[in-house]
C-alpha cells in the first residue's frame, strides 16, 4: 500500500447515484464495497461526506434562508448520508464510527481527535460528519482540516470526474486534463477542485490531494495503491507539473 492512514472526501452527490435527491442503497453498497477492500488491506481509513444530496446550505441561502441556518441544516444532512454509510459498512462487518461536529450524543460520537486517531488505530473507519461544525465553511475545508488533525498521509476528493481540468470537460469537449498539479497553480488560476481554504490548508500541512472519479469502480482501492486514477496535487516538495 502506497498509504498508511487516508482521508476519504466523498461528496453527498456521490451518494445519490443517477437519482435528482436522496440516497441510492445501491450506489452506497457499492461505495462501502470499496472501503471495506481497503480496511481488510490494513490500511487506516476516515472519510469525510458532504450533504448536498440532501441540503445544500448556500443554495438555502440564495433561496432567501439565514446563511447561518441554511448552513446548519446542511450539516445535519452530512449526519443521515454518514449513518447510512455507517450502516452499509456495519453490514460488512467492518467497525465504524460516526463523529459529529454538533453534539447529537443519541446517534454518534462527538468529535475528539485523540478518540478519532486511536479508533484508527484500532482498525475502525471513522466517519466525520456535521462539517466542521461551523457555517460559512464547506466540508472540502472540514476534509482539509480533519486530513491535518489526523495526520493523514493524503486527502482523496473522490468526484463524478476523472481529475482536475482547465475548464469544465462537460462543456468543452477539448478541456485538458492534468495529472500533476501544485497546490499554488490550483490557487492561482482558481481551478476550483476544492475551495481555497482547503487548498491552503493542505499546503500549509504537505497533505498531497488525489482527484478522481468515484463512479469507476476499483478507484478507491487503485488510487489507495498509487495507481494514475486522476490528477495529484502537491505533496511535500510541491513537484507537481502543469
Amino acid at each position: 500500500m502506497n498509504y498508511k492512514r487516508v482521508l476519504l472526501k466523498l461528496s453527498g452527490e456521490a451518494l445519490m447515484g443517477d437519482l435528482g435527491y436522496g440516497i441510492d442503497s445501491k450506489v452506497v453498497t457499492d461505495i462501502a464495497n470499496e472501503i471495506s477492500e481497503v480496511v481488510n488491506l490494513g490500511v487506516q481509513i476516515a472519510i469525510v461526506v458532504g450533504g448536498g444530496n440532501i441540503f445544500r446550505g448556500i443554495k438555502g441561502a440564495s433561496a432567501g434562508m439565514d446563511r447561518a441556518t441554511a448552513d446548519y441544516i446542511g450539516m445535519i444532512a452530512t449526519v443521515m448520508n454518514a449513518m447510512t454509510l455507517q450502516d452499509a459498512l456495519e453490514r460488512m462487518e467492518i467497525p465504524t464510527r460516526v463523529q459529529t461536529a454538533i453534539a447529537m450524543q443519541e446517534v454518534a460520537e462527538p468529535y475528539i481527535r485523540r478518540r478519532a486517531i486511536r479508533h484508527l488505530e484500532k482498525g475502525r473507519v471513522v466517519i466525520f460528519g456535521a462539517g466542521s461544525g461551523n457555517p460559512f465553511f464547506t466540508t472540502d475545508t472540514t476534509a482539509a482540516l480533519r486530513a491535518a488533525e489526523i495526520d493523514a498521509d493524503v486527502l482523496f476528493k473522490a468526484t463524478k470526474v476523472d481529475g482536475i481540468y482547465d475548464s469544465d470537460p462537460q462543456q468543452n469537449p477539448n478541456a485538458h486534463r492534468y495529472d500533476n498539479l501544485t497546490y499554488s497553480h490550483v490557487l492561482t488560476h482558481d481551478l476550483r477542485v476544492m475551495d481555497g481554504t482547503a487548498i491552503a490548508l493542505c499546503k500549509e500541512n504537505e497533505i498531497p490531494i488525489v482527484v478522481f472519479n468515484l463512479s469507476v469502480s476499483g478507484n478507491i482501492l487503485r488510487a489507495i495503491k498509487g495507481e494514475s486514477v486522476g490528477t495529484i496535487v502537491g505533496g511535500k516538495h510541491e513537484s507537481g507539473k502543469h
